[in-house]
């Protein structure tokens, strides 16, 4: 019966008189030819309700929530018609919905028999207030120099030609290194533009135009230099980096030219000398709450590159799912991944009836590692401990502390219990043998171990963590989370590698801060105190480079706004270094975009997301402050490749 059922849940926010966070109502409309008893209804939605004590619901039953997954039943005897509707109100969120997004994500019936019915939902609808649509998110954009370079160049001084070459070429001469630059940069084209024109040929093109390579030691690394002239371009690099950027501007300005001639040109004449703002350039991928295939990695590594970004940070770990495989512990992505009504983790962030899995076998990662070597980006890995560790403690059930109650204490995001404990000496054990295979799989210098959002009551109620604190001298829950750190990062350097992290992993005494880097994400300050500290810096905050955040407060636009409204244009013109005085200015190794997926569960919204507030990022980490220009960029992000 389960397949042939059909249903709706439409959900609305509603406001309430002394109340800031308001309430749901929810209705179930019953599109079948079946009438339902005895029924249950599960719901996944980041706007959660509080279960220290019992929510104020209305004509349902709450049966339980564990993160952002809730279930009730209709009152007793409640019969529910072909045709007919149930609707409830529930009350006691934590927070007001603010947002299209903030409503239920998925949603699906557990029937009497224990089979599963799939509930459709669809956008979360404003009970009270203004639910006008948002404004255009960028300004029709001007350029005062018709190239079409994003990120913009350090220095760029050039005459627009009247037409533009059909492609350019490899001069005579050119070195194997050199041809399999110019073969990379066009497949990288060619898989992001498949219906563009490809602006570089291995061979002489009629009405092309040449390119002279020149190896130059004098400049550093990933810098280069273009002369333009009508009879061919020189290139100059300092190394395969800048040669590939190089490549890359001038497939962008072809590109651009011959998709947008009343717009952009191509150099006739003129010169660029060009080199980043910062070493990292990085963007994040949260690929635990939602999975996506090798392929959609490899394209959104293809996408940074063309972007001349060089950093992909893979978090691979959450309390939704384990990503990895480790061949050590294959129970890590049997069990740890699997989410569903009858699974060992539940429904999460947009999955319903249907079970959902999907993790990295090893030569996946070795395929996805080698593609973006290839494109000069360096992958970053990343397994989030201590805190965030749900699914690792569902598959090895043996790392909890047995004397401790099964919900001493809650995490931020809503789950019990979620952190790796410090006192079980079985956790560095495997957490060794997981680096092991780590080491083999990421050449990286670096290993990321999160270290963030650790409840501050976490571990208080584990007798043997009680026991580790009285032995060690040890204050508090951040005083053990330092213990572990110190503990992560010894591991680490034995095995030649060195800690990155959030910058929670600063607290309670922190970790040696030689060769460590952090990633400033709560607030700007944040970033600067760290510095002070010691630690190198990487800033990627939520105010300006999350993009999950919403980009205007309107009801209708989607996203997150814990963080608030991230518009495109502040994303653009924030200056993370601003703070940093001259002697600590070393510290700020660069920038990062975080794409964090609750909200992404369809490639649209993450085209919607995403861009253009990604290469506002990379243009942020590339051009000098003086040379940005918001208006430029906004005329030119248009021509950016889509996930």
């Amino acid at each position: 019966m389960a397949t042939a059922v059909q249903f709706r849940l439409e959900n609305a926010w509603h406001p309430v008189e002394g109340d800031d966070c308001g309430a749901f109502v929810f209705t179930l409309v019953n599109l079948s030819d079946v009438a339902l008893v005895d029924f249950k209804l599960a719901y996944t939605s980041l706007t959660r309700v509080k279960d220290t004590q019992e929510p104020i619901v209305e004509n349902a039953v709450f049966l339980k929530r564990n993160a952002n997954f809730h279930q009730f039943a209709p009152p007793a005897g409640f019969v529910l018609e072909p045709g007919a509707a149930w609707t409830f109100r529930v009350g006691g969120l934590w927070r007001a919905a603010k947002h299209r997004t903030d409503g239920a994500k998925s949603a699906y019936l557990t029937l009497p028999t224990g089979q599963h019915a799939a509930v459709a939902v669809a956008d979360l609808m404003l009970g009270g207030g203004d639910s006008a649509p948002p404004p255009p998110l960028l300004p029709e954009g001007h350029v005062s120099q018709p190239f079409a370079m994003l990120p913009w160049p350090a220095s760029a001084e050039l005459v627009a030609g009247e037409g533009f070459p059909v492609a350019l070429y490899p001069a005579s001469g050119a070195s194997l290194v050199e041809l399999r630059a110019v073969e990379n940069v066009l497949r990288l084209f060619c898989r992001l533009f498949a219906v563009g024109h490809a602006p570089l040929s291995l061979a002489p093109v009629h009405q092309g135009r040449s390119i002279s390579f020149r190896a130059d030691d004098s400049l550093s690394a990933s810098a280069y230099q273009l002369a333009f002239a009508a009879d061919g371009i020189t290139l100059a690099y300092g190394d395969v980096a800048g040669l590939q950027y190089a490549l890359t501007l001038l497939a962008q300005m072809l590109h651009g030219a011959r998709t947008q001639p009343g717009t952009f040109r191509f150099p006739v004449s003129g010169s660029i000398a060009d080199q980043p703002r910062y070493d990292w350039r990085g963007c994040h991928l949260d690929v635990s709450r939602q999975f996506y295939p090798v392929s959609d990695v490899k394209r959104l590594i293809d996408i940074l590159a063309w972007f001349r970004m060089n950093t992909f940070h893979w978090h691979l770990s959450d309390d939704e799912a384990w990503r990895l495989e480790i061949r050590a512990f294959p129970q890590l992505t049997t069990i740890g991944v699997l989410r569903g009504p009858d699974e060992p983790l539940l429904p999460q962030l947009g999955n319903g009836a249907e079970p959902v899995g999907g993790f990295y076998a090893q030569d996946d990662i070795r395929d996805i590692v080698a593609h973006a070597a290839a494109l000069q980006v360096e992958v970053v890995p990343e397994i989030d401990i201590p805190g965030h560790s749900t699914a690792m403690l569902v598959a090895l059930p043996e790392l909890v502390d047995g004397q401790e109650a099964p919900d001493s204490y809650r995490s931020v995001q809503g789950y019990p219990n979620n952190a790796l404990n410090p006192a079980i000496e079985y956790t560095y054990e495997v957490l060794g043998k997981v680096f092991d295979e780590m080491v083999e799989l990421f050449p990286s210098s670096l290993i990321h171990i999160g270290g963030d959002e650790v409840a501050a009551n976490t571990w208080m109620a584990s007798p043997l963590a009680r026991k580790l604190m009285e032995q060690e001298g040890i204050d508090g829950t951040f005083g053990l989370q330092s213990y572990f750190m110190k503990r992560i990062q010894k591991m680490l350097a034995e095995r030649g590698r060195k800690l990155a992290g959030w910058d929670e992993v600063s607290h309670g005494g922190g970790v040696d801060p030689d060769g460590t880097l952090l990633m400033a994400w709560q607030k700007p300050e944040v970033g600067l105190e760290l510095a002070k500290q010691g630690y190198d810096v990487v800033m990627t905050p939520g105010q300006a480079y999350y993009l999950d955040m919403v980009q205007d407060e309107s009801f209708q636009e989607p996203g997150g706004s814990w963080a608030g409204t991230v518009p495109p244009k502040h994303t653009y013109t924030y200056e993370a270094v601003a703070e940093f005085p001259a002697e600590l200015a070393p510290r700020m190794r660069g920038v990062q975009a975080c794409i964090w997926s609750e909200h992404f569960l369809t490639r649209d919204y993450f085209n919607h997301l995403v861009f253009p507030r990604l290469p506002a990022i990379a243009e942020a980490a590339w051009t000098p402050k003086d040379n940005k220009d918001w208006l430029r960029f906004a005329a030119i992000v248009r021509l950016s490749p889509r996930y």
